[in-house]
């Protein structure tokens, strides 16, 4: 894309008089809904499957595997978010957009109608196909479209469009899994689908696409090509996670190592340079959001699961827990913005983030692993969590997305969304290995939970520590 500014690029259309004060003007207010509106789909799709996932998995007869049931998705997403954000680079938002909705529905709708739990894991990656390119989609248009002063607004507003997913979300889903079926809670993603797209894509129209005249890539070795670099990603990835629900040591360690192989060069191929040795700027900012969400997410996953088997708390009430941290993320990433807003540190919130996403960590495991304190607490730790990471993930978003060109903003903030979804996928997948080994080697569920919450607070402390990294120079 080119930097020239009497070039065009991936802009809204929208007069030269003065810039716009507030994210629902005139020429900022189609798009605005729009991507609030994708963003909200995708929270319910995430909040109501991680509510009626444990009661999937023992019908369909897939708890060996129940880690798949998170990292099918988060797999898939990889290849949905490199290739979306790299065509809109080159080509503009629409036509990703447009695909990745299109994907995610044929995804519900096969994971809904699913009889066995092989192909509900492929209705969960048609699924994650899709999110990758919507949630792709939604960062680099904020990049793109807005004025440098009104993103941590507007970053704080793709944090509301959790709002209401987060408090019906968990309900409607737990609630139609007590009583009629989980498939309800797919079947009812197909009519959202379809709002989401009569509203969204007219307003995406409206962005020019690049300049047929901008520079071409620098050629690249096939095995480099964003396309080709994520699917290796992904198969590399899924082979690791594989290995590690073998019982066989040998067949575990090789294929590990095979895994591993293939997926460390490919997430170096995908990821802006300097990512692997979180170098201060764009690379730190990508580590820094998969630990992020490897601590919150990888947390999250489990704690439905947790508080059903431990605590003996119904689908319904579980997933309040999930709604209580993405109210407070919401209020978290709102109280950033306005502290963004009055030029405060964006390290020192970074940081802070992660101290109070850690508290939020260990109240809920000593919730769901003891019985020191009711189960309802969990509630409470999750909301402190939530509070953290809104307020962790808009400062080091902000900070990330403003040292990034605007010919690199679908690049990058593609790199920012793989990073979340690698991060999530990888701890989903060891906290299934670890339920698994428990399941054939007579451990036991409770000691499986307190490896995925000792893995996701070593996080933590490693994302406080390089969280100065981000702004760097």
């Amino acid at each position: 894309m080119s930097t020239d500014p009497g070039a065009a690029d991936v802009r809204a259309e929208r007069p030269r008089a003065a810039s716009p004060a507030s994210v629902f003007g005139p020429a900022h207010r189609a798009l605005t809904l729009g991507v609030l509106l994708s963003v909200g789909m995708v929270a319910f799709e995430s909040l109501g499957v991680a509510t009626v996932l444990p009661g999937v998995a023992e019908e369909l007869r897939g708890l060996d595997a129940y880690g798949w049931g998170l990292s099918a998705l988060m797999l898939a997403n990889i290849v949905g978010t490199v290739v979306a954000g790299r065509a809109a680079d080159r080509r503009g938002p629409a036509a990703p957009m447009a695909l990745g909705m299109l994907v995610f529905a044929a995804g519900c709708a096969v994971a809904g109608a699913a009889g066995n739990w092989p192909l509900f894991l492929l209705g969960r990656f048609g699924q994650g196909l899709g999110v990758g390119a919507v949630m792709a989609m939604a960062y680099t248009l904020i990049g793109l479209a807005y004025p440098e002063r009104l993103r941590a607004r507007m970053y704080a507003l793709l944090s509301s469009a959790w709002t209401l997913p987060s408090l019906v979300g968990p309900a409607v889903a737990g609630t139609a899994a007590d009583h009629a079926s989980w498939r309800a809670v797919f079947a009812l993603m197909l009519p959202i689908t379809a709002v989401a797209a009569v509203l969204t894509l007219p307003a995406l129209r409206a962005l020019r696409p690049a300049s047929a005249g901008a520079p071409a890539p620098a050629a690249l070795p096939w095995w480099r090509r964003p396309l080709v670099s994520a699917v290796l990603l992904t198969v590399g990835t899924g082979v690791l996670l594989q290995a590690l629900l073998l019982e066989n040591p040998v067949a575990l360690v090789l294929l590990a190592s095979a895994g591993l192989a293939v997926t460390v060069p490919a997430l170096r191929w995908v990821t802006p340079e300097g990512t692997l040795t979180a170098r201060p700027g764009l690379g730190a900012g990508v580590v820094v959001r998969a630990l992020l969400c490897g601590v919150y997410f990888g947390s999250e996953a489990f704690l439905p699961l947790g508080l059903r088997e431990l605590r003996g708390m119904g689908a319904t009430a579980a997933g309040l827990g999930l709604s209580a941290g993405a109210v407070t993320w919401v209020v978290g990433s709102a109280l950033q913005a306005r502290r963004d807003d009055a030029g405060a540190g964006r390290v020192a919130a970074t940081a802070g983030g992660f101290a109070v996403l850690l508290a939020g960590v260990a109240l809920i495991a000593v919730t769901v692993l003891t019985d020191l304190l009711p189960p309802w607490a969990a509630l409470l730790g999750w909301a402190v969590g939530g509070l953290g990471m809104g307020v962790a993930f808009n400062a080091s978003t902000t900070a990330t997305l403003q040292r990034t060109p605007a010919e690199r903003q679908g690049e990058v903030s593609a790199a920012l969304q793989l990073a979340q979804t690698f991060a999530t996928a990888l701890v989903a997948g060891l906290g299934g290995a670890a339920l698994a080994l428990g399941r054939h080697h007579g451990g036991s569920m409770r000691g499986a939970l307190l490896g995925v919450f000792v893995l996701t607070g070593l996080l933590a402390v490693a994302g406080m520590l390089l969280s100065r990294r981000v702004v760097r120079a």
